[in-house]
């Protein structure tokens, strides 16, 4: 049952719990009173902010605004504190399954102490280093925190990447949906996603919404920048200099990217992605724009707006705050760790297929 008072703005952060604005962030917390000193970031030899370092993204804040927040764009600080006791209570108990994304977020709002996932591979305890501030969406535009509607081949190319990675749709205080497609029966694994497959996880990483990973590492040299994501240890190399995108003939399962500065944001322009690209629904028509801002000593402002009108009516936006992480992008073994994985699934399938001879 949902717990009384929780009816303010809400954001997902670990250390900073007050609704501070984003223009504040960049300012020293130990000014004298009646003072601002700006903050400025440290430079690299060719003069640009230095953005470099491992970061992680563990923010608790949904991408969407939950229906029950509508109109508040903040919580307040003791909101967070209750959500922080509730988080407390779910990642101890052993019972409750894993769950991500917006979903974790709502099983805290509703004040549960157990979570039933039809698609966990393991328990909440695996949730403990989860972060929190106080932002009720990720989403910044359209104001309202929420998705823009989806076009027909949007939610088609959604539906079929369920089936691909055996996912059930599901929303925390729903069933499953009844109108889901049956999940198909692989022939090889081309049938299967690019993520089981272990090939790719997609550009870009908006991590609570579509996987459990968080690192992040980020490498500048003259000319270039480098974005490294643990998770496969996929690198974007992007170059500085001007030059133009590669020619449409030749997609890519990331997509192509181009980067400048504007003033101290490092701005990405990101296309020509694969027609086996996804994000989302999103795959070949996908346009991302990515903004890269140092607001502090341990923190990055990353924004994103998504554009692909033959999945979404309009295009959106999101804000994610990076922090320094406390330790080192580790190997990420996923061809090694998943052998068994897809034997098997498609062993699986071959023995469904005999049973139902």
């Amino acid at each position: 049952m949902p717990a009384a008072g929780l009816v303010g703005p809400v954001i997902v952060a670990a250390i900073v719990v007050t609704a501070v604005p984003v223009s504040a962030q960049a300012t020293r917390s130990d000014a004298p009173k009646g003072t601002t000193r700006a903050w400025s970031p440290a430079r690299t030899p060719d003069g640009q902010p230095d953005l470099q370092g491992v970061w992680s993204d563990t923010s608790i804040t949904p991408l969407e605004r939950p229906r029950a927040l509508e109109g508040r764009q903040f919580l307040t600080e003791q909101e967070v504190n209750r959500l922080k006791a509730r988080a407390d209570r779910l990642f101890n108990n052993a019972a409750s399954d894993f769950v991500a994304g917006d979903n974790l977020f709502l099983a805290l709002l509703s004040d549960v102490d157990a979570v039933n996932n039809p698609n966990a591979t393991g328990n909440a305890g695996n949730m403990v280093w989860r972060e929190f501030d106080n932002r009720t969406s990720l989403i910044t535009d359209p104001a309202d925190g929420r998705l823009p509607a989806l076009t027909p081949e949007g939610r088609a190319r959604q539906v079929a990447n369920q089936v691909a990675t055996f996912t059930v749709p599901w929303q925390f205080g729903q069933s499953a949906s009844a109108s889901a497609s049956p999940l198909r029966l692989p022939a090889g694994p081309q049938d299967l996603s690019n993520l089981l497959r272990c090939i790719s996880w997609g550009v870009p990483k908006i991590n609570g919404n579509t996987n459990y990973t968080s690192h992040y590492q980020i490498f500048q040299g003259p000319g270039y920048v480098v974005l490294l994501s643990e998770v496969n240890h996929e690198a974007r190399v992007i170059p500085l200099d001007g030059r133009a995108h590669l020619s449409q003939r030749i997609p890519q399962l990331n997509g192509d990217s181009r980067g400048h500065w504007e003033g101290d944001t490092l701005v990405v322009d990101t296309t020509n992605f694969a027609p086996k690209s996804y994000f989302m629904g999103a795959a070949d028509r996908l346009h991302l724009t990515e903004r890269f801002t140092r607001t502090g000593p341990d923190t990055i402002d990353y924004q994103v707006t998504i554009d692909d009108p033959t999945t979404w009516v309009k295009p959106w936006t999101a804000v994610v705050r990076l922090r320094a992480a406390r330790d080192n992008v580790q190997e990420f073994a996923c061809h090694e760790g998943n052998v068994d994985v897809l034997r098997g699934i498609l062993g699986g399938a071959r023995a469904e297929e005999a049973a139902q001879r």
